[in-house]
């Protein structure tokens, strides 16, 4: 086992699919997947945290974080605004995930308004990069970015999952359909 970072696991259901929330021993949250997607996760985490750099188990008891979620997807958004986020990545990518928090229920922008958010306007295509990595999805909203054209684009969950999400902000804040 690992001597690094102690994370832990909760598995939770929901509308669209079983969950998966990694948190520390601090409560903060490390990463978001969909049951299916699991490998991907470990290899995120072991990318971020290195093969011996982390040890993963299940969670003893729900936390407020799986709460939070629960509660966002029953219609309450706001249950996960204020939830606390720790990310490994760049310094670039921690910006482009900063700036994810900031695009407001409801709402959707795209790649090149998130780059020219940042100061970084040529580098639409760095901040897909980034977006399409993020660690904690729908917390860290990465499903509210879309195309120029105001196209859906991709989704590490799928796009049904992506539309479902957005549906489900936009029913709640009264935001009109795309």
């Amino acid at each position: 086992m690992a001597d690094g970072l102690q994370l832990f696991l909760e598995r939770i259901d929901t509308p669209i699919g079983e969950l998966l929330l990694v948190a520390d021993r601090e409560k903060n949250l490390r990463a978001i997947d969909w049951a299916e997607y699991e490998p991907r996760m470990h290899r995120f985490l072991r990318l971020h945290y290195g093969e011996d750099g982390y040890r993963l188990e299940p969670a003893a008891s729900p936390s407020h974080l799986s709460a939070a979620m629960k509660n966002y997807f029953a219609g309450e958004l706001g249950a996960i605004d204020s939830l606390p986020v720790k990310t490994a990545g760049t310094p670039f990518q921690r910006a482009v995930w900063g700036a994810l928090r900031e695009i407001p229920l409801g709402a959707t922008e795209s790649y090149g308004k998130l780059a020219e958010r940042i100061g970084r306007p040529t580098a639409v295509r760095a901040v897909g990069l980034a977006n399409g990595s993020n660690p904690i999805g729908i917390v860290v909203p990465c499903h509210r970015v879309i195309g120029a054209n105001g196209s859906l684009t991709g989704y590490g969950g799928g796009m049904e999952r992506k539309r479902w999400l957005l549906e489900h902000e936009r029913a709640q804040t009264g935001t009109l359909h795309f």
